[in-house]
């Protein structure tokens, strides 16, 4: 088939190239320039592993395009996905759906012959209604359907999640666009992967609800986490004891320094925002993200804890910004909330992280990056893990001893035993867990 995708950030570029993959022709369109010269060139704009190796082979098999001109790849479209940014609207943290909408307007004047377009944003419930509205106002006789489809890509595995889902959401009970869908997606459907065929509010709703979820998923157990400290249990084994129930499973249950990224911030907000224009609050999600925000400032308190009460005048050490690993994303990244704080407490910071130094660069002020992990702990006086990177996990622990000023290590993403770390000599503290075991 042939398929336009209207934005190449995270969400449409991993989603048109895997489409490419499955075997269509794709032209990814977007305003940027720079952008599409830099993925026409070969280069990509986000780190996600696979990807410029998807995008490589499918540019030369001559399946998958860029361009700046949304002209010809809505004009010659079977299939139109919108997968334009919707960040927090400032003010309300209601979703910003203006790139939405402006992208049903250009779509409305150069659609010809039956379309259907596809919602591939995370988008409220009732957008897919306004989109038609759009369409419809500028183009009465046009003939097409507006689905919604919903993405569920985890950012650093992202790729995978796309070709080998739980699940594809599609949002119409329109019998020519469901066949379409079908179509798109045929080879997952030939795999039998689940396909759930709803209306479009329901479809919508399901983003909302399931990132919700998991956020709230997160914040309990980093509450429990809280409280395994005050009693001397061991999180990670409240965790693998409920996480066996088959009722509540065992992802998701990892505590730590508080969620962030592209999603469950600002979906969280968005959702608590609709739920209250409807006059239905969401009274659990409201404090979910309460209690994130005021989680990821209390790890700075823990961390000044663990250096006896003061880090005026003293070296931290900050191994892994981005909000997780494999990805460079800073958006909402829990360092984003502890560095500015330990730096108001009088800390000097020095930071190493994989792919994310050149974007924190542009959110954080005053840090010094190193080039790699050991140079970032030497000299410092005290050594802070925000991010599980895999190379963090097997780090030379006599090395990074002898390099830091004192042997204070704190581990917010706990991927070291406390009594290893006890017999090597560390004040070591992590989230949720005894100081050894």
């Amino acid at each position: 088939m042939r398929l336009a995708i209207i934005g190449t950030g995270y969400v449409g570029l991993v989603s048109g190239v895997c489409f490419a993959d499955f075997g269509h022709t794709v032209i990814c369109v977007d305003k940027d320039l720079e952008k599409i010269e830099t993925l026409r060139a070969g280069g990509v704009p986000i780190f996600e592993p696979g990807l410029e190796e998807l995008i490589s082979n499918n540019v030369n098999e001559e399946r998958l395009f860029f361009t700046t001109d949304i002209k010809d790849a809505v004009k010659n479209a079977e299939a139109v996905f919108i997968a334009v940014g919707t960040p927090s609207r400032r003010g309300d943290g209601h979703a910003d759906l203006s790139y939405v909408y402006a992208a049903a307007e250009e779509i409305a004047d150069l659609i010809d012959g039956f379309t259907v377009i596809i919602t591939k944003s995370t988008v409220p419930v009732g957008t897919g209604d306004k989109v038609e509205e759009i369409i419809r106002a500028r183009k009465p006789d046009a003939d097409f359907v507006v689905v919604s489809n919903p993405e569920f890509l985890r950012e650093g595995a992202a790729i995978n999640d796309f070709k080998r889902p739980d699940r594809v959401v599609v949002g119409t009970e329109d019998s020519r666009a469901i066949e379409v869908m079908k179509e798109i997606y045929r080879p997952l459907y030939l795999n039998e992967t689940p396909m759930l065929f709803t209306n479009r509010q329901t479809s919508e709703l399901i983003k909302y609800a399931a990132n919700a979820f998991l956020a709230m998923k997160i914040t309990f157990i980093n509450e429990m986490a809280d409280l395994c400290e005050k009693v001397g249990a061991n999180v990670q084994q409240v965790s693998k004891g409920i996480g066996l129930d088959g009722r509540i499973g065992r992802k998701f249950l990892n505590a730590g320094p508080g969620y962030g990224g592209s999603c469950f911030p600002k979906d969280t907000l968005a959702i608590v925002k609709t739920a209250r224009d409807y006059g239905s609050p969401l009274e659990i999600i409201e404090s979910v993200e309460r209690v994130n925000k005021a989680r990821k400032l209390s790890m700075a308190d823990k961390i000044i804890d663990a250096c006896g009460g003061s880090v005026e005048g003293k070296t931290i050490a900050i191994l892994g910004l981005a909000f997780k690993p494999n990805t460079d994303d800073m958006r909402d990244a829990p360092s984003l909330d502890i560095i500015p704080a330990l730096q108001n407490k009088g800390a000097s910071i020095k930071a190493f992280d994989p792919e994310s130094m050149k974007a924190a660069a542009q959110l954080l002020k005053d840090v010094e990056y190193s080039d790699q992990a050991y140079a970032c702990i030497e000299g410092a006086d005290a050594l802070v893990i925000i991010t599980e990177w895999d190379q963090f996990r097997a780090l030379s622990l006599a090395r990074v001893k002898t390099a830091l000023k004192s042997p204070v290590v704190i581990d917010l993403r706990n991927i070291y035993d406390p009594a290893d770390m006890a017999r090597i000599g560390f004040q070591y503290t992590s989230v949720g867990r005894p100081s050894s075991v």
